[in-house]
């Protein structure tokens, strides 16, 4: 199952990095960008965070909010987020509920290997909660900076 441009926002729940509950739905009535990536503390995915962070204030002033994803615990997002000083929330995603329903846990491989793991990918959803556009197979170098572009371009 995935997401297409134009549907509604699935009613899901997530752990924040401090544990508590986050639900998709509650932000319905702003912009809001969601991202998934594979794992924190990797060379790819902690410069997206950090990019994303790097432009965090920038998302607020348009009032977008964004919220990042991956498989790991809250324990290893509260870590990551102190080691990178990073702004963005992160939240978990262990058992894959949410990412399965977006689409981005995927089968991959390599060196021959076939395993079940994230395609980094990004939604952006306008503020009555649709899906306005989705970047799959994100190449990190400049992703931020698009996904900003695309933002302000709904709000």
């Amino acid at each position: 199952m995935t997401i297409a441009e134009g549907e509604a926002l699935p009613d899901l729940e997530l752990a924040g990095a401090d544990g508590a509950k986050v639900s998709l739905r509650s932000f319905v009535g702003k912009p809001f960008v969601l991202y998934f990536y594979s794992k924190d503390d990797t060379t790819g995915c902690t410069r997206e965070a950090q990019d994303f962070s790097a432009l965090a204030a920038d998302f607020a002033t348009a009032g977008v909010a964004v919220l990042g994803v991956s498989p790991d615990t809250p324990a290893k997002h509260a870590k990551f987020t102190t080691k990178y000083d990073l702004t963005v929330p992160l939240a978990s995603d262990e058992d894959h509920v949410v990412m399965e329903a977006f689409g981005v846990w995927i089968e991959k491989s390599m060196y021959g290997r076939t395993y079940m793991g994230v395609e980094r990918s990004t939604f952006l959803f306008a503020a009555d909660g649709t899906l306005a556009r989705r970047w799959g197979k994100v190449r990190v170098a400049g992703h931020a900076e698009q996904v900003l572009a695309a933002a302000k371009s709904l709000a």
